[in-house]
């Protein structure tokens, strides 16, 4: 393996953590879950939820792209 393909691999993992913690906080609105009432909690966690599914769209129309 090339040192540029090793180096994009490196590049790609942190940015989709980075991008991952970016909808979670959006999701929680920033706050931590200890502070948020259970009707809140329980929307952040839709919202994740949802932000997973789209994620899930997303990987599976590049793919279908591809052929």
């Amino acid at each position: 393996m090339n040192a540029n393909r090793l180096i994009n691999r490196i590049i790609r993992r942190f940015t989709n953590q980075a991008i991952t913690k970016g909808i979670d906080m959006a999701a929680r609105k920033g706050r931590d879950p200890a502070e948020m009432t259970e009707a809140e909690r329980k929307q952040a966690k839709s919202a994740q939820k949802t932000a997973k599914n789209a994620r899930r769209a997303m990987r599976a129309t590049r793919k279908l792209g591809r052929f």
